[in-house]
């Protein structure tokens, strides 16, 4: 029975019913996979080029349809009053659509799971008893690795029924995690879905609290963009911009269990690899560096040489000479300089603008020229000779290693920006002879790349998620915002979280520099991951880190896995991995969180112990459940269990207190089912009871 016919659960055994449709729907999605391999395009195409770019596009369709035997099909189902946009007629009955991560249908051509993306879907994710949407049941099912087991229903349009929280939801929520971040396609909220579906042109902005799911809001946007934009963001291409590889490794599995298999991910660093980076800089000269006013400063730097002519051109074409005189060319530069275009582009614009003088001046003797003679004139020698004196080429890399080299130059571009202290703080002490020789760091790329938008705009793409974005300085907002200024971004991050010296304060200069002043703001406050006496906990460091932001809520409960522990300084490391040792008993996996200083001696502890574990982003398996975690690094990521060592330590490691504390916040809102915190220092003032 195709799933959008009237369904009556009135069978002795309706968990049967539901494993049989299952069962059903696995065969036909095995035939439209087997319909798309057994695809004969010898002779479809014209060429060669048009055949390998279809044989591409099957062989991923071929991959979308993979039955993955441990993902559930289809993980709820709808049954309407009536049949979706039609008006219900006294006796008629309405339809039931399966809903799931992707579309089967049968050999008719009948849907038996719907797209969980599609409008009919929707009302899974909002129909309430105060609005119903026309849902008479809402059905949700419970699997145990990929065999269906129990199904829970909700009567949206019976009064009588009173309303409760979902266990099934429940369980899934809180379902341990093993090995990468999981899809939550079956426990989107309301006002995640409202973020999930917004429209492709306007973007959306974020304010998540830990444990609210606002990665995979953005994942999922991404994935219902594609879904109902997929023609114009195939042409335009999407990105997700991750904090660290490992942040990337842990999300890498999401899109592809949702069928979206060509998203491209990316940290920032990758997107401005421009020379090698082998350089690290000072809190204050990467705060200075990130600091939006050296956009200014490279602008005056890359026009810096642009120069007024003094003499004039004089082109030589047979026995013919025409001069252009200084004064037009101070005219034609002029006009350049003052429109304010790529520097590349009024580079390559100027000597075409010289030729047409001349051919002003050919027309006026009585020739008729075309373009190919205006072609011939901008390159000739003379021509070519005024546009480098006039506007030189500029190559970025070379333009930022003077910058930071040559005092002299950096004051003149700097001039009424940077103070004193600030030129000195971002220029290299011993500077390199040559670029083969610089050492470049992180915030020097980004400078470069600002450069190489200036001298040649930067393509745009069709959409971006930024994720962890309140870390960036506003100079990698710039850079990310030029790869998305033709499109939209979905921007992700918490400003509670921001645990750089170059953060920006706001969401609103975050977005202003990002080029995307009019977005709209969201802020998700209901945890679903993270326990209620964890984030409870944690929040207590709000007042001090981040005063503007509400504490967030969470409709979980820690139980009796929330522990906070002083120990002698002589036992912290016995201590830890035994509190370890003692998380491993439970299920799923286990993170033990540390300042980066500390990780080494608790590895070398760890490991003489007998306790395998492995790096952040590695996946996890049943014989390698705990990851060892510098704190820098734990950002994004989430265990069931988290094993937090010494806070002091923590907080200490961090350039100023400020930053410290909201490093600790992040690592104490890590954990998803328990929370194991050992000291031997004082607690921060604010989590002493």
């Amino acid at each position: 029975m195709p799933s959008h016919a009237p369904i009556q659960d009135h069978t002795p055994d309706p968990l049967q019913r539901e494993r049989d449709h299952l069962s059903s729907s696995r065969s036909a999605l095995r035939a439209m996979r087997e319909d798309v391999e057994a695809l004969d395009i010898r002779d479809v195409t014209g060429n060669w080029v048009n055949a390998r770019i279809l044989a591409g596009e099957i062989e991923v369709r071929i991959k979308a349809l993979a039955d993955l035997a441990h993902t559930p099909l289809f993980f709820g189902r709808l049954d309407y009053g009536h049949a979706p946009g039609v008006e219900l007629t006294e006796g008629a009955e309405g339809e039931s659509f399966y809903i799931g991560r992707r579309h089967v249908h049968d050999a008719e051509g009948d849907p038996m799971v719907v797209d969980w993306r599609a409008p009919v879907s929707q009302p899974f994710y909002r129909a309430s008893r105060v609005e119903p949407m026309d849902v008479r049941l809402r059905r949700r099912f419970g699997y145990t690795g990929g065999e269906l087991t129990a199904y829970e229903d909700e009567h949206l349009s019976d009064p009588a029924e009173s309303d409760t929280t979902s266990k099934l939801l429940q369980t899934e929520i809180e379902r341990p995690r093993v090995g990468p971040m999981r899809d939550i396609v079956a426990t989107i909220q309301p006002e995640q879905d409202e973020i999930v579906r917004a429209g492709v042109t306007g973007t959306v902005c974020v304010q998540g609290a830990p444990g609210t799911g606002k990665t995979a809001v953005g994942l999922h946007r991404v994935a219902y963009l594609l879904y109902a934009h997929r023609e114009r963001l195939a042409r335009t291409g999407t990105l997700v911009i991750g904090p660290n590889a490992s942040f990337l490794q842990y999300i890498e599995q999401v899109l592809p269990a949702l069928g979206e298999l060509q998203v491209k991910q990316a940290t920032v660093d990758d997107l401005v690899a421009h020379v090698p980076l082998s350089g690290t800089d000072s809190a204050e000269t990467a705060r200075v560096k990130g600091d939006a006013r050296m956009a200014e400063v490279l602008r005056r730097a890359v026009r810096s040489g642009i120069r007024m002519p003094t003499e004039p051109v004089m082109v030589i074409r047979g026995s013919r000479r025409w001069r252009v005189p200084a004064y037009e060319l101070e005219s034609i530069v002029s006009e350049l300089a003052d429109r304010d275009i790529r520097y590349g582009a009024a580079h390559d614009a100027l000597p075409q603008r010289i030729a047409h003088a001349v051919l002003v001046q050919m027309e006026r003797a009585g020739e008729a020229p075309d373009d190919r003679v205006q072609d011939a004139v901008a390159r000739n020698a003379a021509v070519k000779a005024a546009v480098k004196a006039c506007w030189p080429p500029v190559d970025p890399a070379k333009l930022v290693l003077r910058l930071l080299s040559d005092a002299e130059f950096l004051a003149a571009s700097a001039d009424g920006l940077l103070d004193a202290d600030e030129q000195k703080a971002v220029l290299w002490e011993k500077p390199p002879r040559g670029l083969a020789a610089a050492k470049w760091s992180a915030a020097d790329a980004v400078l470069i790349d600002e450069a190489r938008d200036l001298v040649q705009r930067t393509a745009s793409l069709g959409h971006v998620v930024l994720d962890e974005a309140q870390d960036l300085s506003p100079m990698q907002y710039r850079a990310v915002g030029r790869r998305c200024s033709t499109g939209s971004a979905t921007v992700l991050g918490d400003i509670a979280q921001g645990t750089t010296p170059w953060a920006t304060p706001s969401w609103s200069e975050a977005l202003r520099h990002l080029g995307k002043p009019d977005a709209r703001i969201e802020e998700l406050t209901r945890g679903f991951r993270v326990p209620r006496e964890v984030i409870s906990y944690a929040s207590r460091l709000l007042p001090e880190i981040a005063p503007d932001l509400a504490p967030a809520t969470s409709v979980r409960e820690a139980g009796g896995d929330f522990a906070v522990r002083s120990v002698a300084a002589a036992d912290l490391d016995a201590s830890v991995v035994a509190a370890c040792r003692d998380a491993l008993r439970h299920e799923g996996s286990i993170g033990l969180i540390a300042a980066d200083p500390r990780i080494e001696a608790l590895g070398d502890a760890l490991t003489e112990a007998g306790l395998r574990y492995l790096a952040p982003g590695a996946e996890t398996s049943a014989s390698a459940r705990l990851t060892l975690v510098p704190a820098s690094l734990a950002k994004g990521l989430e265990y069931d269990y988290v094993v937090l060592d010494e806070p002091a330590t923590i907080v200490a490691s961090e350039p100023d207190r400020r930053t410290g504390l909201r490093r600790l916040y992040v690592a104490l809102t890590r954990a998803v089912s328990g929370l194991f915190v050992l000291h031997a220092q004082p607690l921060p003032a604010a989590l002493v009871d």
